[in-house]
C-alpha cells in the first residue's frame, strides 16, 4: 500500500499522488508490492536496497547513507493476538522527501494522521523522524506495563490454581520481552550515532539538526534506555517467576507421589491380611464364629496405626 502526504504551514494534512508529488511530502510505504517499490524507487531516486530494507521482519536496527538519501532503519514494537514483537521500519531521508517503508501496519505510524497532523510536519524530516523514534519508544514503555501487568495477574491465578495455560501464557511474555530487548539495543546503538551527528555538527543537506530538535532528540534517547532499563528488570522477575513456579510445580508432585506411595502401603495392609487368613492351611480364628470380624478389626487397627505414622511424618 502506498500513501502520500504533505502538511502546510497551517499543519493541515493533504492526501497528494505520485503525479502531484512535491517536495516536503512523506511517502508511507506499507507491505509494497514490487511495482511501488520500483515506481518509488524511480521517482525519488533512492536506491532500491533502502526500500527494501525493512521487508526482512528479522533486520537489525542500522543507519545507511548515501549521496542522495540517509536511512535510518529502527524495530517499532508491534502486538499481534496477545504476543509481543518488534518489526523493522525504514525511514528514508531524502533532500526532498521522507519515506517510510514496513511489512505491515504500525500503531506506530498510525498515531502520525490527519486527527494528529498539526503536531507534526512532514517537511520538517529530521524532527519528523524524531517523532517518530519518540512515539516508537513510548509504545515500548506502554507495551512494557502491559507486560508487567498481566505476568502479576498471572501470577494471582497460578498461586490459587496451576494451569498450563498461564504458564504458557508467562513464556510468551518472555519471549516478547526477549525480542524487545534486542530491539532497543540495536535502536539505542542508532540513536548515538544521531548523537554523534548533533554533537560533531557533521555538516549534511539531508539530516540537519536544529536546536529545537535536539530536546527531541535528548527524550528519545531517554525514553529508549528507560525502556531497555524496564526489559531487564522486567526479563529478571519473569525468570524468577517461571523458576519459582517450576519449582512449585515439581514439589507438588513430590507430594502427590509421596501420598499415593502412603496410601498403597496403607491399602496394601488389609490385602496381606486378608491374604493370609485366606491360606488353606490352619490359621488363628478358622473355628470362630466371628473370626471374620476379628480378622477386619485387626486390618483396620493395622492400617490406622500405619496412616498415623505416615501422618506424624508429613507423608500427606
Amino acid at each position: 500500500m502506498l500513501n502520500i502526504y504533505c502538511s502546510d504551514a497551517d499543519g493541515k494534512l493533504t492526501e497528494l499522488t505520485l503525479d502531484t508529488l512535491k517536495p516536503g511530502a512523506w511517502i508511507s510505504i506499507t507491505d509494497p508490492t514490487p511495482y511501488e517499490l520500483k515506481i518509488v524507487a524511480e521517482v525519488t531516486e533512492v536506491e532500491p536496497d533502502f526500500l527494501r530494507s525493512a521487508l526482512d521482519d528479522e533486520e537489525r536496527s542500522h543507519t545507511d547513507v548515501e549521496d542522495n538519501a540517509v536511512m535510518v532503519l529502527t524495530n517499532v514494537p508491534v502486538v499481534r493476538d496477545g504476543e509481543y514483537d518488534a518489526l523493522p521500519l525504514a525511514i528514508i531521508l531524502t533532500e526532498d522527501y521522507i519515506i517510510t517503508v514496513c511489512l505491515e501496519e504500525t500503531v506506530v505510524m498510525s498515531e502520525f494522521n490527519e486527527r494528529t497532523a498539526r503536531l507534526f510536519r512532514t517537511f520538517k524530516k529530521t524532527r519528523f523522524l524524531f517523532q517518530i523514534l519518540y512515539k516508537s519508544a513510548t509504545y515500548y514503555l506502554r507495551y512494557l506495563r502491559q507486560i508487567s501487568r498481566q505476568s502479576e495477574e498471572i501470577e494471582d491465578r497460578l498461586r490459587v490454581s496451576m494451569k498450563n495455560r498461564d504458564i504458557l501464557r508467562l513464556l510468551e511474555l518472555q519471549k516478547g520481552l526477549t525480542y524487545f530487548n534486542a530491539a532497543l539495543r540495536s535502536d539505542g546503538v542508532v540513536l548515538d550515532k544521531l548523537l554523534r551527528v548533533r554533537a560533531n555538527h557533521v555538516p549534511t543537506n539531508i539530516i540537519r539538526i536544529y536546536e529545537e530538535d535536539e530536546e527531541l532528540l535528548e527524550d528519545v534517547i531517554i525514553e529508549n534506555k528507560q525502556a531497555r532499563e524496564m526489559v531487564e528488570m522486567y526479563g529478571k522477575i519473569l525468570a524468577r517467576q517461571a523458576d519459582t513456579f517450576s519449582s512449585i510445580i515439581s514439589n507438588n508432585q513430590n507430594s502427590v507421589m509421596k501420598f499415593l506411595a502412603a496410601m498403597t502401603i496403607i491399602i496394601a495392609i488389609p490385602t496381606v491380611i486378608a491374604s493370609f487368613f485366606g491360606m488353606n492351611v490352619p490359621v488363628p480364628f478358622s473355628e470362630n464364629q466371628n473370626g471374620f470380624l476379628y480378622i477386619m478389626i485387626i486390618a483396620v487397627i493395622g492400617s490406622a496405626v500405619l496412616a498415623y505414622t505416615f501422618w506424624r511424618r508429613n507423608m500427606f
